[in-house]
């Protein structure tokens, strides 16, 4: 790959494909929140430790918003391990968190040339608090900064990279309030600050980007004390890169959907369960399908 595919104003997909996607993706992948998830204000002194594993499947490829006449292929075999612990200060229950990265992706058909890549991604420091907590009416709002930290294995001179070379910064907000007594909603938002990445592709280019933002939410319906059901839906929007300095035009603009459901194994382990698909997709792979698994274990 030359310098002049990277500073081109518009680029051909494939050539987004190979570079700037994976970084996207990850980025997005990072910040999905579960269905619950500001509800999980556990007392003070108490832990949780969580496993998340997908699997995921894109056959498509768009630029500006039209299918590319491609046999795109990425697939990606995705894990975390994240851990928190809860404390109290100040009559605020708040939380420290890491989250670590692990995983391979792999291009297939045309974008076989992408090869793979394994390993460790980059480290995630984050830690919620959460401004109201009120199990009895089934209301919280919570704020959660994450800061990654450039830790994951990364080679300029590879198209796929479980790493980023950059720090980023992410800022979150999540609500969530009782519809009534089985039915509740969660909105969460999100925006992504990037540092730059000054060793970008074989060239040593110079990679940065724009915020990046992103809204979900969630219908959830309590079946049983047990069993959740739940539905929901993602967008993402703005995150713009620029190498060296000229801007890519490749906003990834996307919406998706997930279904799932959360049963509790015993009072202390949980598990959940989401399948999903990206509906519409400005720039870059989009996603036919994705199977998500998440293990909690509370102690």
């Amino acid at each position: 790959m030359n310098s002049q595919r990277f500073v081109s104003p518009r680029r051909s997909a494939a050539v987004a494909a190979l570079t700037l996607l994976p970084a996207l993706w990850q980025t997005a992948q990072a910040l999905d929140v579960d269905a619950g998830e500001y509800t999980a204000a556990l007392p003070a002194g108490s832990s949780m430790l969580l496993l998340y594993l997908q699997h995921a499947e894109r056959r498509s490829v768009y630029a500006d918003g039209h299918k590319q006449p491609l046999r795109a292929g990425l697939d990606s075999e995705i894990g975390i391990l994240r851990g928190a612990h809860y404390f109290e200060v100040g009559g605020y229950t708040l939380n420290t968190q890491f989250l670590l990265p692990f995983g391979r992706m792999e291009g297939q058909r045309d974008h076989k040339a992408l090869g793979e890549a394994s390993g460790i991604g980059d480290l995630i420091l984050a830690s919620s608090l959460w401004l109201v907590n009120d199990p009895e009416r089934n209301r919280y709002w919570g704020i959660t900064p994450y800061l990654y930290l450039p830790t994951g294995r990364y080679d300029r001179d590879d198209a796929l990279n479980l790493g980023e070379n950059r720090w980023k910064l992410n800022l979150q907000s999540g609500y969530v309030t009782g519809l009534s007594e089985r039915l509740s909603l969660d909105l969460t938002g999100d925006v992504t600050l990037f540092g730059k990445n000054d060793d970008f592709t074989g060239q040593g280019l110079t990679l940065r980007q724009k915020p990046l933002w992103q809204a979900q939410s969630y219908l959830r319906y309590q079946v049983t004390p047990a069993l959740s059901l739940h539905v929901g839906a993602s967008r993402l929007w703005g995150g713009e890169s620029r190498v060296e300095g000229r801007g890519q035009d490749d906003r990834p603009d996307t919406s998706k959907y997930l279904v799932g459901a959360s049963y509790w194994l015993s009072p202390a382990v949980q598990v959940l369960a989401n399948y999903g698909q990206d509906i519409a997709v400005e720039n870059g792979f989009k996603e036919n399908q994705r199977f998500n698994l998440r293990l909690l274990w509370a102690f």
